[in-house]
């Protein structure tokens, strides 16, 4: 590298001394005396002497190497990362782009019935792991503000998007982002596929690529050595073409720290962010990521729009529901243990925690269950297998053909002519006499689960999770709490017997088979607890009426309810509202949107509450 050095200043300067070449190379005179002697035997130098001065000529040789050296030296860059893996948790949506075709953000253009880019993005980034998603917003910002958006997604401004470029609005989400994230421009529509791997690709900076296009706005990239190399709209700038960009990149957060201190001397307030991504691509790698044949577009204008609508979404929803039906046909067969072919028919159908299929195998029916977003966190597989699996001993739950302990997917026989219990059927007679007998057969096995659902503790667990969030809870939360809290002291001072318990007994769980068989599903929360928690539940899911309410305990009980049970059922419904809203708001800030559930379930706690004071208590109505 001396030797680089000392050839680089001479070619610059051929008549220094030196002394003033050692001072310029940082070396000794020493050490200057002996790389010339060693650079003119090499062939490298000539020197021509005059007096007692010097002139050195660089030879052709010389200048071969030096610009070999500047060359390896400036494909040389850092590495930032160590090679870590890292999981992609965080997106950042730009939306602040004016499309004067438009009296909207285009985001929120429906595409097809009821659904707009925006709708799909943030679905597509739930099923994804995305649990944080920033939008930054400007050209008609106030749009968003009539648009119900999910807790995980925060909105900043863009004031200045008519005068600046897209890397004027990356930089407004600088306060927001403290991870590497998802960058998406909100004008694109593009496969599933494609978001997932490029979160999956082992490049934690990568931008996706595809094919070249019909388009006149995307922008051509050049790769060298495994990574970007140029950026230009401009084709004659470019050596090659090896693919555009789509307006999906994963960045990593020291990248991201890099382009903003570039760009705090920027005096281009039209700088896009890609160009300003290159300028870092000069000394950190940045990976890429080409994907042939994806079905994708971009609305610039009308003509795109249209283009969308009538030919590219619908092309991409037919493409994707395949995709999965694929993969839900693989796992499947994979578990059973059967030829791909022979799994037909797959029929989604949805659920509050997982997602549900239906499907054909060899003529029979199944159930295949894939786990939800999030439900990791606090589903102990483990425990519900063995939950299961007793649910099948009594013969209550539906065999179970394959769990998988790790992913959580599970396989059932379909209950043959099954009917899921309705509010409106739970309070038919007949039907509170099998639902009655089912959980009387549970609560008095005499079996032993292997853990305890305590409620409390889930209180706190999902509160924990819901501030590691960042999300407010809802108003008044810690004056309810504190009434559940006192009110658990008051519950722990009764006798409590504790069984076997189902924990979810909402009306969706019981599966009617022909006229006299009644199955309980979906053990993921099952444990020891007092049986009166499954009580409370199932009337409260059905929305009993006070004399439905009696006429169910009578059923259960076999006669009059005690007075003691009775508190307990009201102080389990009390728990439960609570304990439900906050795993609402965990939910919500994970993506999931279940509308007025949780508030609607944390009045009515704070009503019920104000009941047990008054009934129980001998407190007035405040």
């Amino acid at each position: 590298m001396i030797k680089f050095r000392l050839l680089e200043i001479i070619s610059k300067n051929p008549k220094l001394s030196q002394k003033k070449l050692a001072e310029l190379a940082s070396v000794s005179i020493g050490k200057v005396n002996y790389l010339i002697n060693e650079l003119v035997e090499g062939q490298y130098l000539e020197v021509e002497k005059s007096g007692r001065s010097f002139h050195y000529i660089v030879t052709e040789k010389a200048r071969d190497f030096l610009l070999k050296e500047l060359d390896e030296f400036q494909e040389t860059k850092l590495n930032l990362h160590d090679n870590e893996e890292k999981e992609v948790k965080q997106a950042v949506i730009l939306a602040a782009g004016n499309k004067t075709d438009f009296d909207k953000p285009v985001c929120l253009v429906e595409i097809a019935e009821g659904v707009t880019l925006l709708d799909r993005n943030l679905r597509i980034l739930k099923n994804n792991g995305i649990e944080k998603v920033v939008i930054v917003t400007g050209y008609k910002k106030e749009a968003f503000q009539s648009v119900h958006l999910p807790n995980n997604v925060i909105l900043v401004q863009n004031d200045r998007y008519k005068w600046t470029g897209t890397m004027a609005s990356l930089a407004e989400v600088k306060n927001e982002i403290n991870d590497d994230f998802l960058l998406i421009e909100d004008d694109i529509l593009i496969e599933e596929v494609a978001i997932q791997k490029l979160i999956a690709h082992e490049e934690r900076d990568c931008i996706l690529i595809m094919n070249e296009s019909d388009s006149r706005d995307q922008a051509f990239i050049e790769i060298r050595n495994g990574y970007l190399y140029k950026i230009s709209k401009d084709l004659s700038q470019l050596n090659r073409i090896d693919g555009e960009m789509i307006g999906v990149t994963k960045i990593s957060m020291p990248v991201f720290g890099e382009m903003l201190d570039l760009y705090k001397d920027n005096r281009n307030p039209y700088m896009n962010y890609e160009y300003m991504l290159l300028d870092v691509s000069r000394k950190i790698d940045i990976g890429y990521l080409k994907m042939n044949d994806l079905v994708w577009g971009e609305i610039d204008n009308l003509d795109h729009y249209d283009q969308v609508k009538r030919r590219i979404y619908p092309l991409l929803k037919r493409k994707e529901e395949n995709l999965k039906k694929t993969e839900v046909r693989k796992l499947v067969a994979s578990a059973l243990n059967v030829p791909v072919d022979a799994v037909q028919n797959i029929i989604s159908f949805g659920g509050m925690t997982n997602i549900n299929y239906r499907v054909t195998v060899n003529g029979e029916n199944f159930v295949a269950r894939i786990p939800g977003n999030g439900t990791k966190e606090f589903i102990n597989r483990i425990q519900e297998k063995e939950n299961l699996e007793l649910g099948s001993r009594l013969g209550i739950n539906p065999e179970q053909l394959y769990f998988n302990l790790e992913t959580g997917m599970k396989i059932t026989r379909m209950i043959p002519g099954a009917e899921t219990l309705t509010p409106r059927t739970t309070k038919k007679e007949e039907i509170m006499v099998m639902v009655t007998e089912v959980l009387r057969k549970l609560h008095h096995s005499g079996e032993v689960m292997n853990n305890t659902f305590d409620p409390f503790e889930l209180m706190e667990k999902y509160e924990a999770l819901a501030f590691g969030e960042n999300i407010e809870l809802y108003d008044g939360y810690w004056d309810v709490k504190e009434d559940v809290m006192a009110l658990k002291n008051y519950y722990h001072s009764l006798e409590v017997n504790i069984a076997p318990c189902h924990i979810d007994c909402l009306h969706e769980n019981f599966i009617k088979s022909g006229d006299n068989k009644l199955y309980l599903i979906d053990w993921e929360y099952a444990g020891m607890c007092d049986p009166m928690w499954d009580i409370a539940a199932h009337m409260m899911e059905s929305e009993f009426s006070p004399s439905e309410e009696e006429l169910f305990l009578i059923h259960y009980f076999q006669g009059e309810a005690s007075v003691e049970d009775r508190k307990k059922i009201l102080l389990h419904k009390i728990f439960q509202d609570f304990l439900w809203s906050i795993w609402t708001s965990f939910k919500e800030a994970k993506g999931d949107d279940f509308g007025t559930y949780g508030i609607d379930r944390f009045n009515r706690g704070k009503e019920n509450i104000k009941l047990f004071k008054r009934t129980y208590l001998g407190v007035a109505a405040q």
